[in-house]
């Protein structure tokens, strides 16, 4: 068995160990799309990336499980996972557009614009092609990017900027987008 199949072999008995079905239960009846869903908890997860970067240390291979992790399309966990293990110094923008384009829930939106996109160095770059997309989880992760940006202060929110989002969220009539809109022209 090839190395980086052991390492994700080993991450996925983590979660095994770190399953809670109570909310795993919850998050099915809630519709969360992944056929498996352990119910690890997000600082479970991080725990267990925490304990794979050490081992691992080399950055393509981390990538490399990272990427790995991230064609599961079935499995939550390794979804959450995979933003906390890639390395930002090796994400570029066509990937980052790639994953982004790929997010199926909000969860998953959140987490990879905090674990991993808000530190690439095309984040600005990324942020505004993702906002331009008409997919609403696309859209809502370039938004929720921005506000990432904005709050580690790589973005400020200038009157063009505004515009764009005052005019989204006057397009918005409810859900996390609409929300999300109204936290970041509160910030």
């Amino acid at each position: 068995m090839d190395k980086i199949q052991e390492i994700i072999r080993g991450i996925r008995k983590e979660f095994f160990a770190f399953r809670n079905g109570i909310v795993a239960d919850k998050m099915r009846k809630a519709g969360d799309p992944h056929g498996m869903i352990m119910g690890c908890l997000l600082v479970d997860i991080q725990g267990i990336a925490a304990q794979t970067r050490e081992a691992v240390g080399d950055a393509e291979q981390l990538a490399a499980i990272a990427c790995e992790l991230w064609n599961d399309t079935n499995s939550r966990e390794c979804r959450l996972a995979a933003p906390m293990l890639y390395p930002a110094k090796l994400m570029n923008l066509e990937l980052a557009l790639q994953w982004s384009e790929s997010v199926e829930t909000v969860e998953i939106a959140d987490n990879l614009c905090h674990k991993l996109l808000r530190h690439i160095d095309s984040s600005d770059t990324l942020f505004r092609q993702l906002i331009s997309q008409e997919k609403p989880l696309v859209k809502y992760t370039g938004y929720r990017l921005l506000l990432n940006l904005m709050i580690i202060g790589k973005i400020q929110l200038n009157d063009s900027l505004r515009a764009v989002i005052e005019h989204e969220a006057a397009q918005t009539t409810q859900g996390p987008l609409k929300s999300l809109l109204t936290d970041i022209l509160e910030e």
